[in-house]
């Protein structure tokens, strides 16, 4: 990934249960291209991740959600996994967070369950997108118009199915946020 991303600020949202290939890839997919990643959560501390069939490893906490401010940043990132994004969701200060980047037309890549959060800022009606084939359902009843691609991008908008999609995932969401705002 050659594209520099040395003055970018990426806040990358997940909790206890995000699928731990769909956080850690994306992380070091940013931190490689130079981006400063903040990990925020719903607390300090902690997030255990989930990693395919059992509880993975244990990663910090930058900041919670109580704490940041999407003006802060230069895009939002997030993984999936289904325990993460149904406990985020839920959450109005995530979903808040997450709508002020779409306002803001700032890239935002989400992949597998992690749309589920941005249904719930109701301004996915029109936008292409991919997910997780389980959400597929509620991403249609939002307005999207879901196919089953590796890796869609409508206008910085960043979605992939599942963690075998990372590779193609993590070129896109590096491009995007490369490129900043998309008006």
């Amino acid at each position: 990934m050659s594209q520099s991303l040395k003055n970018k600020r990426v806040a990358v949202v997940a909790t206890h249960g995000v699928e731990e290939s769909e956080f850690t890839e994306p992380v070091n997919a940013l931190k490689n291209a130079g981006a400063t990643v903040e990990v925020i959560s719903l607390k300090k501390g902690s997030i255990k991740a989930w990693a395919e069939k059992d509880w993975g490893k244990e990663y910090p906490v930058d900041k919670s959600i109580d704490e940041v401010n999407a003006g802060d940043y230069d895009a939002l990132v997030l993984p999936g996994g289904v325990m993460n994004p149904d406990h985020l969701r839920v959450n109005k200060k995530v979903v808040d967070f997450a709508t002020e980047f779409l306002d803001e037309h700032k890239p935002v890549a989400a992949i597998c369950h992690g749309p589920w959060t941005l249904i719930e800022t109701g301004l996915l009606e029109g936008r292409k997108m991919t997910s997780y084939p389980s959400i597929k359902t509620d991403l249609i009843n939002a307005g999207v118009d879901w196919v089953d691609q590796e890796v869609v991008v409508d206008n910085g908008l960043v979605t992939s199915r599942n963690p075998n999609d990372l590779p193609a995932f993590c070129r896109k969401m590096v491009e995007e946020i490369g490129e900043g705002v998309h008006a």
